[in-house]
């Protein structure tokens, strides 16, 4: 940032920076822990937080007495490499639950935040009928059930034992105390509680709990959205980025709509591009780069945020943008049929004495006499609408492959239908993609 200019000038790269790196979530991480810690040295505390590997948070799941059968290995051999951790325990009163549960709630040594806390529900019938169940092996530890989980091995059923304290009686005090307790536990975590039913296969329960931790969670980082919309001519990318910038602030830039407007300006690379218009030639990539660069780090771009359609429409583009530092943090594909394409395209009409648009089947013109004169631009001819649809689809494969992170929307439907969707997909966290 130039501390020589008033007002400062933020550049294009930090808010881009910020957000790939989490620096608002990791000042944020660092600062709870100064606050939960106190330590006498801050400075050091806090470089001592950073070389620490801090980018996996815990989860913490929270159970009563027995949620499940065989709980004990599905923690340890299924959960526990993704990250969970097993808050079966239940400490006697409130302080040592909640020292328990979250470690860094009350001032632990070494306590870290806990993201997401699952808790698991099962009615107490159910769970006293788990309880009863139980069986152990003395010799390996393993945890059996006599009606979920019986072994087959004739041996081991012979050597396994009904372990202490899973009387019906025992279990009811304890789940009497568990939920004495829970009460003043739960509020502590009003936005991260999922609460997932227990009474179903540990199965279903894990892959509930699994796509949950798996979810990305809003935060409080400042978002600056960079959206792209990417999708065949007609597909109403022109539409939705015109909304978006209306709803939200953002800064439409169309790319064909850019160059007309450069080569209006009688500019630098206006010239450049002149030639490229007159000939009715496409305009070099090295060319069309530096005028979008020219427009994205312009201050309302940085500040408010852009949508951007028409470019890029292939792989080398887009590495070219990511090379120059643009990369969107939002990308969009409109998918729509060639018939509705067709559809959309090749009924358009030009009134060549007003220069107002018409179609013929959703906005036909008012009189006969205007409708004689329309004129079809050569560009919505049927032949031409495949021509410019099949190399889009060639390239469109590679570029979901580029923008892993992409969401696929059906175009071939309501405008404001598919705008909702895309509002909702640049309102909500993305979802974490396993490889």
């Amino acid at each position: 940032m130039d501390a020589t200019t008033a007002p400062h000038i933020i550049p294009p790269e930090m808010p881009q920076y910020g957000e790939e790196n989490h620096i608002f979530e990791l000042m944020q991480a660092m600062l709870e822990q100064l606050l939960i810690h106190q330590p006498k040295e801050p400075i050091s505390f806090m470089i001592e937080h950073l070389q620490r590997n801090n980018d996996h948070g815990n989860v913490a799941i929270q159970t009563s007495e027995q949620q499940s059968p065989h709980q004990g290995q599905l923690n340890s051999k299924t959960v526990s490499p993704c990250g969970f951790r097993s808050q079966q325990a239940l400490p006697e009163d409130q302080d040592d639950f909640q020292h328990a549960v979250h470690p860094a709630a009350s001032g632990a040594p070494g306590g870290r935040r806990l993201h997401p806390e699952v808790m698991l529900k099962a009615p107490d019938t159910v769970l006293i009928e788990r309880n009863l169940g139980k069986r152990i092996d003395p010799q390996t530890g393993e945890i059996y059930h006599t009606t979920f989980d019986w072994p087959s091995d004739p041996d081991v059923q012979n050597r396994l034992v009904e372990p202490a304290g899973i009387s019906e009686l025992e279990t009811a005090q304890k789940l009497l105390d568990y939920h004495r307790n829970i009460i003043r536990i739960l509020p502590s975590y009003p936005k991260i509680l999922k609460t997932i039913s227990a009474d179903q296969p540990c199965v279903d329960v894990f892959y509930q709990a699994l796509t949950y931790v798996q979810s990305n969670h809003r935060t409080n980082a400042p978002f600056t959205p960079r959206v792209l919309l990417c999708g065949p001519q007609g597909s109403g990318k022109s539409l939705q980025a015109a909304l978006l910038a209306q709803k939200y602030g953002l800064v439409n830039v169309c790319c064909g709509q850019l160059l007309k407007e450069t080569v209006a300006d009688k500019s630098s690379f206006g010239e450049l591009i002149e030639p490229f218009f007159e000939k009715k030639v496409t305009v070099p990539d090295s060319i069309i780069i530096k005028v979008l660069v020219q427009r994205l780090e312009k201050q309302d771009c940085v500040q408010k945020g852009w949508v951007l359609h028409g470019f890029p429409r292939d792989l080398d583009q887009a590495q070219m943008l990511k090379k120059v530092g643009f990369s969107p943090n939002r990308v969009f594909f409109l998918n729509v049929p060639l018939d509705s394409i067709i559809e959309r395209l090749t009924l358009r009409r030009t009134d060549p004495v007003t220069g107002e648009r018409f179609h013929l089947m959703y906005k036909p013109p008012p009189t006969m006499e205007i409708q004689a004169r329309l004129l079809q631009n050569p560009k919505d001819s049927e032949e031409q609408i495949k021509l410019e649809m099949d190399l889009f689809y060639r390239n469109s494969a590679e570029l979901e492959q580029f923008y892993r992170q992409a969401i696929i929307l059906n175009g071939d439907q309501d405008p404001y239908t598919v705008f909702e969707y895309i509002e909702s997909g640049i309102i909500n966290p993305l979802p974490t993609k396993v490889s």
